[in-house]
């Protein structure tokens, strides 16, 4: 709540009413999201529930309670570690609502072992206490293993098991007691609304009246947005999970559980113990889609002698060969049989991650799905704060409900990309590692000629976007010798990346950028709106592009942006993702109008000394350096092609974006192509953009800062003009104190070491921060990497990376680190 002196000085009958909030769901989530609002003082909660109290039949009436906090998302890392820190100090009749026994993740592969090393380094970079142990030490933690088939194990002493339903219960009785209401058997049939707000929820019971709706209806999330006429995007899928009758072995047992939790992830299982039973969960066999609108109510649920709806029965075809691979790991099941089991039924998104945030088409109207009980309490925390405060207290925007494209919100795709994350939950994932269906979703023009190159694609945002072309694998033999990889970072690798990199430094390169989000603003209030909202001065001529800030009104790096004035009232944005269409859209005045343009047009980055010799002559117009400034743009025609061009380079070489519409995409790329057969051209992909950017010390949003981090410690504050007319965020900038942090550039001591990521960086010893980017630099002959490390660390600072187990040696360095004058772009 606000305090500040105003808010201070109103009287009770003055101060605004406390919002009405319904959630809906009793599960874990919606307990935990009540008492998180109620102890913020927003104390006019009801929490509406189809099932009884306290088990009401969703997932968390069946969850195992599993809490890991080691994720490679910081964000689900910081999620789970504030439910441990929650859960730990809960209690229901004197039962605790946390058992901190512990994780132990299992290897029986080299493969695994290697990866549980690369997850003991994401523990350390978000600041976790785990450590990879020998078999012998695994044996001691767990003594029913077959110590024979274990390699080694990643021990984790602060991860345990949640009780979710007495967790549940403790926060409901904490938000109880502040005033909110808990009600049971109350199914929900519509959401009101009016004027694109939400107004009420309608039950079998009656209407509540609401200021808010959350829905935090686990697996029935899609049953409930389409009242409100919102999508989501979850695919429930059940799992399957077993107990086995009591083992000689635990006999006696008179704790629920004092072993570690366990997981099995080279044969996707887990265990945990049942006092004198072993539980078992697997998520080795088919995917079990499970139609959320086909769910069936509690009772009718319970007509059906099914246990709860999120219940269904066990199919055993399913479990045969996980409880074999069970008995090979621990030999004491073979004298015990399965004594109960089911499938139960809970929520996938078509990347694994939440769904948080405000519908921008219904106001009011928010979602707390596809969360389990690891990062339940966590995620509530962050809905909270966003409802109250604006935002949350970390960076979410992997979870933001914005940001999933048009194209990949088909219940067929939903469908798809959910099954396939059930499959990949335990797998060895990649960073690049991309779901290979399906695919081909969003091509650019260039599509088939990139397919005639050899173009290897990777994906991101549905478009397929190539990395590397084996038609230039000749050029890699006059490279001379490159450092060997290790198998790691060789993935989803080429040498030809390195030839393409060299290419755009000595000769010319072409570069598809259709992907980068193109936005047309237009409008009357058009330069006033987007100065407003943006933190650089975009009240220049037409035909200025500027890079600017969109800041959130803490100062936080909502996305970074690159504005192209082209007429008095039009502009081209590019943005990163949809949720900067989102932010926009919500804050438009009426005389703006905002559209996405992406799929509709294309874009050719052509970058490298000599560009201006292929583009100049295909061009009637004046594309020389004084006719055609650096950040600058101009309507022009290449070839019979009418082109948007803009003179920017985001891989620190002179060159153009080329914008047309998607119709002409394919005659520029030809155009240019032809032309440029005599000066040496090549296509060039993704992996040598990603190394050239990081040379030039280029930020990438998402990755190297995000709305945690302000303008100055990112590096981007060259883009805030504090001396021009307010735009949002700019008070907390004035109020900020000096940076505890910084983003700071690394050189690998090694020239033939490489990272790729998120790996923890130890500054005397001691973990200090984390990698953001990383790749190896062709031109500079070392992998570059950036990381958040703590302020006033000096170029020639030595520190160290954690990878894979090692620590390679690294030194801060002086950016940008190539061409610091910036000879080779103006030009």
């Amino acid at each position: 709540m606000s305090s500040t002196p105003e808010a201070s000085r109103r009287t009770p009958e003055t101060r605004p009413p406390v919002p009405r909030v319904v959630v809906i769901g009793a599960g874990i989530v919606g307990c935990s999201l009540a008492d998180e609002l109620t102890a913020r003082g927003w104390t006019d909660v009801t929490v509406l529930e189809q099932g009884p109290l306290p088990a009401p039949g969703g997932s968390t009436s069946h969850a195992p309670g599993l809490v890991f906090q080691t994720n490679p998302s910081q964000t689900l890392a910081r999620f789970a570690r504030y439910t441990v820190e929650k859960f730990g100090g809960l209690e229901v009749d004197g039962v605790p609502c946390f058992e901190r026994v512990g994780g132990l993740e299992l290897a029986t592969t080299p493969e695994r072992l290697a990866d549980l090393h690369r997850r003991a380094g994401h523990a350390a970079a978000w600041g976790i206490r785990g450590e990879v142990v020998s078999a012998a030490r695994c044996k001691e933690l767990w003594p029913l293993l077959d110590e024979s088939v274990v390699l080694g194990g990643f021990h984790t002493p602060d991860d345990g098991l949640a009780r979710a339903l007495p967790a549940a219960r403790a926060q409901r009785d904490r938000a109880t007691a502040r005033g909110a209401r808990f009600l049971e058997r109350h199914t929900v049939t519509g959401i009101e609304r009016a004027d694109r707000r939400v107004t009420a929820v309608v039950t079998d019971r009656g209407a509540f009246p609401a200021d808010h709706v959350v829905s935090a209806a686990g697996f029935w999330g899609p049953v409930v947005g389409r009242m409100a006429g919102v999508d989501v995007p979850l695919q429930p899928l059940a799992h399957q999970y077993a107990r086995t009758a009591p083992l000689p072995e635990l006999r006696g047992a008179t704790a629920e559980a004092s072993r570690p939790i366990l997981r099995f992830q080279d044969r996707d299982l887990y265990f945990r113990e049942h006092a004198d039973r072993v539980g078992i969960g697997s998520y080795a066999h088919r995917p079990l889609p499970v139609d959320p609108f086909a769910v069936p109510a509690y009772d009718e649920a319970r007509a059906r002698d099914l246990e709860m709806p999120s219940s269904q029965p066990f199919t055993t075809e399913d479990w045969a060969p996980s409880w074999e691979d069970c008995r090979w790991l621990l030999p004491a099941l073979r004298g015990v049989e399965i004594e109960t089991g089911f499938n139960g039924v809970f929520s996938f998104t078509p990347d694994g991650m939440p769904l948080l945030g405000e519908a921008r088409e219904v106001r009011g109207f928010w979602l707390a799905e596809a969360v389990w009980v690891t990062h339940s309490a966590g995620a509530a925390r962050a809905v909270a704060q966003w409802m109250i405060d604006g935002r949350p207290s970390v960076d979410v925007h992997e979870c933001d409900l914005t940001r999933f494209e048009e194209a990949q919100r088909s219940p067929s795709y939903v469908r798809e990309r959910g099954s396939q994350q059930f499959v990949e939950v335990y797998d060895v994932l990649h960073p690049l590692q991309p779901l290979e269906r399906p695919r081909p979703l969003r091509v650019s023009p260039f599509y088939a000629r990139q397919q005639g190159l050899g173009a290897f694609f990777l994906e991101g945002g549905g478009w397929e976007r190539p990395h590397w072309h084996e038609a230039n694998a000749p050029l890699v033999a006059a490279l001379g010798d490159l450092p060997e990889r290790d198998a790691w970072s060789a993935r989803y690798w080429s040498p030809i990346a390195a030839a393409e990199a060299r290419a755009t430094r000595e000769r010319v390169a072409l570069y598809d950028m259709t992907p980068l989000r193109r936005l047309e603003v237009t409008g009357p209030g058009a330069l006033a709106f987007l100065d407003r909202m943006t933190s650089n001065n975009l009240r220049r001529r037409p035909g200025a592009v500027t890079y600017t800030l969109l800041l959130d009104e803490t100062g936080g790096i909502r996305s970074d942006l690159t504005v192209a004035r082209l007429a008095p009232d039009r502009f081209q944005v590019g943005a990163n993702s949809p949720a900067d269409l989102d932010w926009l859209l919500r804050h438009a005045p009426d005389d703006v109008l905002i559209r996405d343009i992406t799929s509709g047009t294309c874009c050719v980055g052509v970058w490298g000394p000599l560009a201006r010799d292929l583009v100049q002559p295909l061009t009637p117009d004046d594309f020389s350096h004084e006719g055609f400034g650096y950040f600058r743009a101009k309507r022009a025609h290449i070839g019979q092609v009418p082109v948007t061009a803009l003179r920017l380079s985001y891989v620190g070489e002179l060159g153009w974006e080329l914008y047309t519409t998607a119709d002409l995409g394919l005659r520029l790329w030809d155009t240019l192509w032809e032309a440029g057969q005599a000066l040496g051209v090549v296509a060039a992909g993704r992996s040598a953009f990603n190394s050239l950017r990081l040379e030039k010390g280029y930020r990438a949003w998402g990755t190297d800062m995000t709305d945690e981090h302000t303008p100055f410690e990112a590096g981007v504050g060259f883009a805030v003009r504090m001396d021009k007319d307010g735009f949002t965020g700019q008070e907390a900038l004035r109020n900020l104190p000096g940076p505890a942090r910084r983003l700071t550039p690394l050189l690998l001591d090694d020239p033939a070491a490489v990272v790729l990521g998120k790996e923890p960086v130890y500054v005397g010893g001691v973990p200090s921060g984390y990698v953001t980017s990383a790749s190896y630099g062709y031109t500079l002959g070392r992998c570059v990497a950036y990381a958040w490390l703590p302020a006033g660390l000096g170029a020639g600072t030595a520190v160290h990376v954690g990878y894979f187990g090692e620590r390679t040696a690294a030194t801060v360095a002086d950016e940008p680190l190539f061409d610091p004058k910036m000879t080779r772009i103006r030009r």
